[in-house]
């Protein structure tokens, strides 16, 4: 990322701070990997460490299936029913060492705070519209935005008004990046990148609350939620600047590369985290060459799990799939188009798909609650019966 500042900041960093009566700002130095990450300077109305009530409210991590069969798997997410803010909302659906995947039909604002403590969160924002409040400034949101949030961060979901917010999620147990093969060594997106800094979005404006009182905090960390009840707003911070802070960044930005044969998966990466990449698939102009075949060709991943999360659109390569499927195409075995969906591409000249897609670097496992979610002929969809 790059540098940032919103609201009001001291000339030099580690110096006074003082406040119109003469006390000080509180400064909190927040970053990464120790003190040679990225990294922000906030200052606080009130002392970040003002617990007042601490507890333990339980384990996070969902129950998976005790053993997996090595197939390809189909699930709906339209019939997740559970609803509720944006943390209560969450229905894991698949997970490994490096990060847990979901989605969320959020209905209500969230009443308490959150923070994740033990990685970044990226949200997808599938449908609706409202605002990320956070301790750097608020984040209007809309259908198609990324919302990476850095780990620490403390923030609550608000969508609009008699509106649901339908939202993919991934909560990683790392940092979420631009791909490295993007940057320059200074870090700045290259021109062969499908996006560049204007379009990421930070904070919009920053509102200071200077409220004294009880507010609780949840957060996530070492595989449990705690409870933190802290004695002021966590929303009391006057101005920060730096290179680590939430940001936005949409769908409809991602300016895909073609070529005139088929690109490889690698082309619509999106960002990066550890073992795992998250790519987009956008509408696009086909392949050029005259003998080519837009629909991609059968493929193993030799050392990587993949889901597709189904946005919207015509999904060229696939049958029987629905807006806001999740499918699963876990490594060992290939995987393709299904019969007839590669003759049907030919001559094609654009697709209109919107997709999500996660590749991990480590084996996926299913949670036992979204089995109740699944196609269970999926695996069976390619085998073309004989009249």
């Amino acid at each position: 990322m790059y540098y940032r500042q919103l609201g009001k900041i001291p000339h030099k960093r580690h110096t006074m701070f003082k406040k119109e009566d003469g006390t000080l700002y509180r400064e909190q130095v927040m970053g990464t990997r120790g003190f040679s990450g990225t990294q922000s300077i906030l200052y606080h109305q009130y002392m970040p460490t003002e617990i007042v009530k601490s507890e333990l409210v339980g384990n996070y991590f969902p129950e998976y299936e005790e053993k997996q069969s090595l197939k390809h798997r189909h699930f709906f997410s339209s019939k997740v029913e559970k609803k509720g803010d944006g943390l209560k909302a969450r229905e894991y659906i698949l997970g490994n060492q490096d990060l847990l995947i979901g989605t969320a039909n959020v209905t209500e604002p969230m009443q308490t705070f959150y923070r994740n403590g033990d990685g970044d969160e990226m949200l997808f924002i599938h449908h609706g519209s409202g605002r990320l409040e956070t301790m750097f400034g608020t984040i209007t949101y809309r259908p198609g935005d990324y919302l990476i949030i850095p780990i620490g961060t403390i923030y609550r979901i608000i969508p609009s008004e008699n509106e649901k917010t339908k939202l993919l999620f991934v909560e990683s147990f790392s940092q979420i990046t631009t791909p490295r093969r993007y940057r320059n060594e200074y870090g700045q997106l290259l021109e062969h990148s499908p996006f560049c800094e204007r379009d990421i979005r930070g904070p919009e404006s920053l509102e200071t609350f200077d409220q004294k009182g009880e507010f609780e905090i949840l957060t996530k960390s070492r595989g449990a939620i705690h409870s933190h009840v802290l004695g002021h707003h966590p929303l009391d911070v006057v101005g920060w600047d730096g290179y680590l802070y939430p940001w936005a960044f949409n769908i409809e930005d991602f300016e895909p590369i073609t070529g005139r044969v088929h690109q490889p998966p690698p082309v619509h990466q999106t960002f990066e985290g550890n073992n795992f990449v998250v790519c987009s698939f956008v509408p696009r102009l086909y392949d050029y060459h005259p003998e080519s075949i837009p629909a991609p060709y059968y493929h193993s991943n030799v050392n990587s799990d993949e889901i597709l999360y189904y946005v919207e659109g015509n999904f060229m390569s696939r049958k029987g799939i629905q807006v806001g499927s999740i499918t699963l195409h876990p490594s060992g075995i290939p995987h393709g188009p299904h019969p007839g969906k590669t003759e049907a591409s030919i001559g094609k000249k654009e697709t209109l798909e919107l997709a999500v897609m996660i590749d991990t670097f480590h084996p996926l496992k299913v949670v036992k609650s979204a089995m109740d979610l699944e196609d269970s002929g999926y695996m069976y969809s390619w085998f073309e019966k004989k009249e």
